[in-house]
């Protein structure tokens, strides 16, 4: 599958990467979606997320994403804030074969 991943840096450290996934199998429907992110443990409460989220919707959108599904788990409350920061509406749950719950948030790009 086609994706794209970002490095972000502060003075050439690396603190947080994005993989935008430019379509979406059946299993990415479910969790996972078009963009996973991360910010590294000491950069994390400092709006890094929500930056990442931002410049990778702008990306989606670059490559024709008009609607960009972002899923979390339930217990990621800070990822689901971000989510939301940057327009998510929630859409039904999704049930992991573990029993773990992942929310699932649709973003117009």
């Amino acid at each position: 599958m086609k994706n794209t991943t970002f490095f972000y840096f502060i003075d050439g450290v690396i603190i947080g990467a994005a993989n935008i996934r430019h379509t979406l199998t059946k299993d990415l429907l479910n969790t996972g979606g078009h963009i996973g992110y991360g910010v590294g443990r000491s950069y994390r409460g400092q709006g890094y997320a929500t930056k990442i989220l931002q410049k990778s919707l702008a990306f989606a959108r670059s490559i024709g994403i008009e609607k960009a599904l972002i899923t979390c788990d339930e217990d990621n409350i800070a990822s689901s804030r971000v989510i939301i920061k940057n327009g998510g509406l929630e859409d039904k749950p999704y049930y992991q074969s573990n029993g773990v719950k992942s929310r699932r948030f649709w973003i117009d790009v």
